[in-house]
């Protein structure tokens, strides 16, 4: 499975088949919610939502390329993520592109 963000994929004339999209809502546990509200008060980069923010957009991405896959496609082109706050601590990331088919 091919994954772009761009409108093409190099050399392959492309079939567009749907729209393929997967996401997922994230959240640290209590423990690490609290030293990184600490740590928002001294300033500096926040690592642990850092790690929860790239092990959900992973997921996303995974779910998204198993969605094409049911549509049978070869590959996703113009990728986007888009993330939300569900509540206090907690994102919904979704990555989304049109599943293409290499004709």
């Amino acid at each position: 499975m091919i994954l772009v963000n761009t409108d093409y994929i190099s050399g392959k004339e492309l079939e567009t088949l749907g729209l393929a999209k997967g996401s997922t809502v994230q959240s640290k546990n209590f423990a690490k919610d609290i030293t990184q509200s600490v740590k928002s008060f001294v300033g500096g980069e926040l690592k642990s939502y850092t790690a929860m923010m790239n092990e959900a957009r992973d997921l996303a991405t995974k779910r998204m390329a198993e969605d094409a896959a049911k549509l049978g496609a070869d590959g996703v082109v113009n990728i986007r993520y888009a993330s939300s706050a569900i509540m206090p601590n907690a994102a919904e990331v979704i990555a989304y592109g049109t599943a293409v088919k290499f004709k």
